[in-house]
């Protein structure tokens, strides 16, 4: 680097999703959106519910990024956030210390926090259960950050291998978490309702004996046979 950066860039004036299209998405199964996106959305496995019947959610992302072992962009994202938001930190997917606690998941809460999502860890997991916060990361790591920085907020993340923008739509589940891109909001909807649906016959053709996907089964019918 030429200079170091500031300890902390807030970036502001990002729109959230009209509320009503927000809630439309609430309840939705994270592999039908998968689906409804051409099977990508979701985050790495690795980033999992720390209480699987608390995990989910939905909102709009609120990004930050924090340099490893720092959590001064954590507390900036807490500053900005509104009620209702997911605060989506990246974190290089650093591994040796925590980017949250049980402290601040009960002032997330407070405020009115939808969830919190990382590529970090987390630490203090019975209290962060207990405050009722649905936070998803990939695991435990009792080493405590500092709060140095440098870190930056509102600005265009990648973690879990998806890129991630302030106003994405956040969905969460027991199985992880899916990035609905703002711009695709009203298509994946349009097509999380088809996704649906043809769920629903498949189910039922499986609980009337199928033992088959109609799919697979013309692939199957058009293979090459090799005798012996």
């Amino acid at each position: 680097m030429l200079e170091n950066p500031p300890p902390l860039i807030i970036h502001r004036g990002f729109r959230r999703p009209d509320k009503a299209l927000i809630e439309a998405f609430r309840g939705a199964q994270t592999s039908h959106l998968a689906d409804a996106m051409d099977g990508r959305g979701a985050l790495d496995y690795r980033i999992k519910p720390l209480d699987p019947a608390n995990a989910s959610f939905v909102g709009p992302a609120l990004t930050a990024f924090a340099y490893p072992a720092d959590i001064v962009a954590m507390f900036g994202a807490l500053s900005e956030a509104q009620p209702g938001d997911v605060i989506v930190l990246a974190n290089d997917a650093y591994t040796r210390t925590a980017v949250l606690g049980d402290i601040a998941a009960g002032m997330m809460k407070n405020k009115g926090i939808a969830a919190f999502v990382t590529d970090g860890l987390a630490r203090d997991k019975a209290g962060i259960v207990a405050t009722g916060l649905p936070v998803f990361c990939q695991g435990i790591q009792p080493n405590s950050p500092a709060m140095n920085g440098p870190g930056v907020v509102g600005a265009a993340v990648t973690l879990g291998d998806v890129h991630v923008s302030p106003g994405d739509v956040i969905v969460g589940d027991a199985d992880g978490v899916v990035v609905v891109p703002a711009a695709r909001l009203r298509q994946v909807l349009d097509r999380l309702a088809q996704v649906r649906s043809a769920e629903a016959r498949t189910i039922a053709q499986v609980q009337q004996g199928s033992t088959m996907a109609a799919g697979a089964q013309r692939f199957i019918e058009s293979s090459v046979i090799i005798e012996g």
